[in-house]
């Protein structure tokens, strides 16, 4: 069962990430977000292609879920921590992160 204080300390790890505030939540960052975290650290969003949101929702229907609004139409994904072992967090963190690399196309 991973928690808030897994994914952050993973997301640090992943190199050039920052974390700020961002609305109600924390943000990490490189070039531009690619998680955020809720305040009570028991779930996150994640910026994923909508094919790799389509894939995550599959393998994991009780951990991840699209955001119910436009942005999860362009990929952005919720998840519940508690539902996610330690290695899928990494996973997941990890390949959002591959998107928020400088240089990298913002995404529409």
């Amino acid at each position: 069962m991973a928690t808030g204080d897994d994914l952050r300390r993973i997301a640090l790890s992943l190199e050039g990430t920052v974390v700020a505030p961002h609305f109600d939540r924390m943000a990490f960052k490189v070039a531009r977000i690619y998680v955020t975290l809720a305040a009570d650290g028991r779930t996150a969003n994640f910026n994923f292609t909508p094919d790799e949101q389509q894939f995550k929702c599959m393998m994991l229907p009780d951990a991840f879920s699209p955001v119910p609004n436009a942005w999860g139409r362009r990929g952005w994904t919720a998840t519940d921590l508690s539902r996610l072992g330690e290695e899928d967090l990494e996973n997941a963190l990890r390949m959002a992160w591959a998107h928020a690399q400088p240089g990298k196309p913002a995404r529409r």
